[in-house]
């Protein structure tokens, strides 16, 4: 269920900020809402898989810190954020 070394490289090329960054905010919530997707997408299929449910709500319980964290330092870059991503708030 980890996103391939592929699909991280993509992520990081079109959210960083700078060229090198591997770490913002931007990047880490692109990265969580990725695999937050194919985690819903394993949990279709296997209602039942406890540990994969507990994976799932931690990754979005630290996706909506690293939300909180940009809206309340930077709200530009968060609603360009949120537009990118097709996320609610």
């Amino acid at each position: 269920m980890a996103l391939t070394k592929d699909d991280k490289t993509a992520i990081v090329t079109k959210f960083a900020q700078a060229k090198g960054d591997t770490g913002s905010p931007e990047i880490q919530v692109a990265i969580l809402s990725a695999e937050i997707d194919k985690l819903q997408g394993h949990l279709g299929d296997n209602k039942h898989d406890s540990p994969a449910k507990r994976g799932l709500l931690s990754k979005i319980a630290k996706r909506r810190r690293l939300l909180r964290y940009l809206s309340l330092h930077n709200e530009d870059r968060y609603g360009k954020l949120i537009k990118s991503l097709n996320l609610k708030k």
